[in-house]
């Protein structure tokens, strides 16, 4: 079955979108292709874009984060090439309204669906490296991406099971369970429940996705907001009685200089004037020597 916004007559609005013209019209059309329409599909071609994305999208953050070490630059670019991302920049693009899906995935929401959606997404890039080179490439990622590489924040961009593993360890806790609740719906529609629990901090939550590891992740995630709260609480507790002790610890500094200062002033007070030799009528001291 064949998508009548996939013919070579409806592209040409697609390839004003991403700002590129194609010489070979074929390629694009053989990147909207789905294995399940046709054995010509764009299996091959999102095999060159997913390697040609994860290029330039590196390139483009290592010259828009010059002081990030490359252990965070590689948690920024999984960010900006994951599945999520990148079926969200191929619904800017009206990509479903491009695919060529079999009958079957047609039926059950082919156009929507995420993993199709980033598939094709690599392959239009795929294409267009394939056609016009590297230089077309780059440019179509820097349209497509480079709203997206601003103000990312190496540390938010963490997987929030990493995240939550690291608060617990941080703090000597024991590390987080995560037990599959339950699993419902049809095998290409599955639903995972997962629930994410802290005994120690006698916190839990469970989520539910399409697969299992996106609902560990989920419920990762409100852990991780319930136990950050819990820090939050903890550390402005133990900042309150830090301060009330050096409140009281400068009050009780001052109250004993305030001691000393008086028993200092008693003393002077009290104390025996120094003998000293008086000085006589002539002139002359008591116990001086007479030289006459």
């Amino acid at each position: 079955m064949t998508s009548s916004m996939g013919s070579a007559d409806n592209l040409t609005a697609l390839q004003r979108s991403i700002g590129y013209q194609f010489s070979d019209l074929g390629l694009l059309q053989q990147a909207l292709t789905h294995k399940s329409h046709s054995k010509t599909n764009n299996e091959r071609l999102e095999f060159v874009g997913d390697a040609v994305l994860g290029y330039l999208v590196g390139s483009m953050l290592y010259r828009n984060y010059p002081h990030v070490q490359e252990d965070a630059l590689s948690l920024m670019r999984a960010q900006l090439v994951r599945g999520k991302t990148l079926a969200q920049v191929a619904m800017r693009l009206n990509l479903p309204d491009y695919l060529q899906l079999g009958s079957g995935e047609l039926r059950s929401g082919g156009r929507q669906r995420a993993s199709i959606l980033a598939d094709a997404l690599e392959a239009v890039i795929g294409a267009v490296h394939e056609d016009g080179g590297i230089e077309q490439a780059q440019q179509l990622v820097q349209k497509l991406f480079a709203d997206l590489t601003q103000g990312l924040d190496a540390e938010s961009l963490k997987d929030p099971k990493t995240r939550l593993q690291e608060l617990l360890q941080g703090n000597g806790l024991d590390l987080p369970t995560y037990t599959v609740e339950q699993v419902s719906g049809a095998d290409h529609q599955r639903q995972y429940t997962v629930k994410c629990e802290v005994p120690s901090l006698a916190v839990q939550a469970v989520a539910a996705d399409s697969s299992r590891r996106s609902a560990e992740k989920a419920a990762a995630h409100e852990v991780l907001i319930l136990a950050l709260a819990q820090q939050h609480a903890f550390n402005s507790q133990k900042e309150k009685k830090a301060k009330k002790k050096a409140k009281g610890h400068a009050k009780k500094h001052a109250s004993n200089d305030e001691k000393a200062a008086h028993q200092s002033t008693a003393s002077v007070q009290h104390q025996a004037p120094t003998q000293t030799d008086p000085v006589l009528a002539d002139g002359s001291t008591r116990g001086g020597c007479d030289h006459g």
